[in-house]
């Protein structure tokens, strides 16, 4: 068990990308990708377990249900597993449970948020039968890594649980299948998550939770950019966005500017005035119909072995063999 580390993200190109979103003519935007310092990882985590927000409890009851069938397609040759985002990993071990009952298996999560990736090694590398290797770094670079460093004729399994798909916007998702699929070799194979299409008030309510959580996850970003830039972000200054685009079937998360105001980002090397109203778009999650996915799929060189879906929460797992 290690963690080899692939790409970190510097402070440079933090600030960098803070500078880029908030100077931005028009929308201001923030990445995603760095909501998950160690308070943001924790508070993600406390969203998962939410009564509103469901999807997780879909996946991982459909991983559970379907584990030994989600794996059948690729044995019985040796199969490495490397997970994409992989969080804490909770979800990943009904996979590596069914897969270390008939071989010895080797995992590799790949994630960007170090505390993340430091609980999903100690958690998942307490397996019988699993030899977790974790990697640093973005999902591309993570898994350019994992498939160079494959033994001759083990199979690839790829793990992209969660609806991280839903992150991208759809052209984006569709370019990064096929980014993924030139990763792999025929046989290979991807097992996509994907949140699917339900009613607009079940939507809202998970993304804007009674308790507040998902709200504190969102400006929690205002507070690592004080932390680790030096900026003066009031966060009282801010509120909590959830709305829904219904023309794009996409959540998007936006933080809101309650007056006008001013803030210095020292470390960026810039000034950012907002107007009261004016938003920081921070997230979009995508839904999908399971039909889409399919030719998403397909479009990216991949056929598809087999879908299930959760229809308490209606959710897609997606077996994707590569051509």
């Amino acid at each position: 068990m290690f963690t080899e580390t692939i790409v970190q993200h510097s402070r440079a190109e933090f600030a960098g990308e803070v500078r880029s979103g908030l100077m931005k003519q028009g929308q201001k935007e923030l990445s995603p990708n760095y909501f998950y310092d160690a308070v943001g990882s924790a508070l993600f985590e406390a969203i998962t377990l939410l009564p509103e927000y469901g999807l997780t409890r879909a996946d991982e009851q459909l991983l559970r249900r379907h584990a030994l069938a989600m794996i059948c397609p690729l044995l019985p040759a040796p199969v490495v597993v490397a997970e994409l985002g992989s969080g804490s990993g909770k979800k990943t071990r009904w996979i590596l449970e069914a897969l270390a009952r008939r071989q010895i298996t080797s995992y590799y999560p790949i994630e960007i948020s170090p505390p993340a990736l430091a609980h999903c090694v100690k958690e998942l590398g307490q397996l019988e039968r699993v030899n977790v290797s974790g990697v640093e770094g973005s999902y591309l670079d993570g898994l350019t890594y994992v498939a160079a460093n494959r033994a001759p004729g083990q199979r690839l399994l790829v793990l992209f649980l969660g609806s991280t798909i839903g992150n991208f916007g759809r052209q984006a998702g569709e370019q990064f299948l096929s980014e993924v699929r030139r990763g792999l070799l025929p046989g290979d194979a991807l097992l996509l998550g994907a949140d699917l299409v339900k009613p607009i008030e079940t939507l809202l309510a998970a993304y804007d939770d009674s308790l507040g959580v998902t709200a504190a996850f969102n400006l929690n970003l205002l507070t690592r950019i004080n932390r680790e830039l030096g900026a003066d972000f009031d966060l009282s200054a801010f509120r909590h966005l959830a709305r829904y685009d219904e023309s794009e079937r996409r959540i998007e998360m936006h933080l809101v500017s309650q007056r006008r105001q001013e803030v210095s980002i020292p470390g960026a090397g810039c000034r950012v005035s907002f107007r009261s109203g004016e938003t920081i778009w921070t997230e979009s999650s995508y839904k999908y119909r399971t039909d889409e996915i399919v030719r998403m799929g397909e479009g990216a060189g991949f056929r598809m072995e087999n879908q299930w879906v959760d229809e308490e929460w209606p959710f897609a797992e997606s077996l994707l063999i590569a051509e």
